[in-house]
């Protein structure tokens, strides 16, 4: 594994460990009660945190594979769940949630960033990220 490699996945592994101790934050400090696609968000970021780490420690850069994959799942529901927050026309697609509405939004920083959109950021940073730690692997 080469170093640009090995700081790749230090990227991922800082990346997702930021976005899930954010998202204990919102939910365990604040109190904001996590809908359903927040969970399904969770489900594909936490593992990344676990899988970076491992991949890290064994100097393993075939994870890549695994955590683009991972965060271009995550990602296109952070999408979906941001769409039906912003655009008025997808509402009506939202799923039916118990306890918190998937159309709430607990913050809304300077108009348009949300905890979906968070998200999608942290989502796409791991992929792009992702991405080219494959392209160096095959090169």
């Amino acid at each position: 594994m080469t170093k640009k490699q090995e700081n790749l996945l230090l990227f991922i592994w800082t990346t997702a460990l930021t976005a899930t101790l954010g998202s204990l934050y919102f939910s365990e400090i604040k109190g904001y009660v996590p809908c359903t696609l927040c969970w399904y968000q969770r489900i594909f970021m936490y593992p990344i945190v676990l899988i970076a780490l491992i991949a890290l420690i064994q100097k393993n850069a075939s994870a890549a594979l695994t955590t683009a994959a991972f965060a271009l799942i995550g990602g296109g529901i952070s999408l979906y769940h941001y769409g039906i927050q912003k655009l008025t026309f997808l509402q009506d697609s939202a799923p039916v949630c118990k306890g918190a509405s998937c159309t709430g939004q607990y913050v809304n920083y300077f108009g348009f960033i949300t905890i979906p959109f968070m998200a999608f950021i942290a989502f796409t940073f791991i992929f792009a990220a992702s991405l080219v730690m494959l392209k160096q692997t095959k090169e």
